[in-house]
């Protein structure tokens, strides 16, 4: 059975914050970057293995090889499961991906997005995506830094997102 350590929306996918920070503090031995477009592109996985800093077993999924191969890692694999948006975090968890809850760092402002905390912009594909999550039961909290108050989500947007 997978043992998914934490799972983190962070637009920059992987950058100093997730391997100094987050790293350290869910004990993950793996970082698992599940992404389409960075997954079969070797050009943009290099800053990200750069950025591990040689500490992790740095992986690079598609959604759908994440789904697949994600359950065959044994127990001593601790996977930090990165994500850059809630869309791809819900086709992995419907996917039968084993997601306890979802850490949301990093969503940046684009058009058409509604800034609901300092880092976190949303729209209605994002929330949409935590709903679905929500449906499944796993619960999606904004969370800076591992000492900082969890917020979830739903409390956080409120109406600003209709």
């Amino acid at each position: 059975m997978a043992n998914i350590v934490l799972t983190r929306i962070d637009e920059r996918l992987l950058h100093g914050q997730v391997r100094i920070t987050w790293g350290k503090h869910s004990g993950a031995n793996t970082i698992l970057i599940a992404n389409d477009e960075v997954a079969g592109n070797p050009i943009l996985q290099a800053p990200f293995k750069g950025a591990a800093g040689g500490e992790y077993h740095v992986l690079f999924r598609t959604v759908e090889q994440a789904i697949q191969n994600i359950p065959k890692a044994g127990p001593e694999r601790k996977i930090l499961l990165l994500c850059n948006n809630p869309t791809d975090v819900a086709a992995l968890a419907e996917g039968g991906v084993p997601i306890s809850e979802v850490n949301i760092g990093n969503m940046h402002y684009h058009p058409g997005k509604t800034k609901v905390d300092a880092n976190v912009c949303v729209d209605k594909k994002d929330m949409i995506a935590f709903e679905k999550l929500r449906a499944l039961g796993i619960p999606s909290t904004i969370q800076h830094m591992p000492e900082s108050t969890k917020q979830v989500i739903f409390d956080v947007v409120g109406e600003a997102v209709a």
